[in-house]
């Protein structure tokens, strides 16, 4: 068994610098564990823009974070964070669309 730092999937970074590049820097990512799935690296980009990207596990999301230049590590959805989002009619519309059964 060999003790390899996790990495980040280079379709990972590659979708992460195309968010960056397309919403602005700096960009956050809030990495969050969704068990055995892996992890979600939630990107809010300085428009206001959400993303995401899976990867293998927290570890891996932490280094998709510092590889990708303009991504700002966000611990957890603080106040500064959740301001930054900018959520329009569209997505309200798709996600609410997901709890109507």
């Amino acid at each position: 068994m060999t003790d390899t730092p996790a990495q980040p999937s280079p379709t990972a970074v590659k979708a992460a610098t195309a968010f960056v590049a397309a919403h602005g820097k700096p960009a956050r990512a809030v990495v969050e564990n969704i068990g055995r799935a892996g992890a979600r690296v939630v990107l809010v980009g300085a428009d206001g823009a959400l993303g995401d990207v899976l990867v293998p596990d927290p570890a891996a999301g932490a280094a998709l974070v510092e590889r990708v230049e303009g991504l700002e590590a966000s611990e957890e959805w603080d106040r500064e964070t959740v301001s930054a989002t900018k959520i329009g009619a569209g997505h309200r519309a798709k996600m609410a669309a997901r709890t109507r059964g």
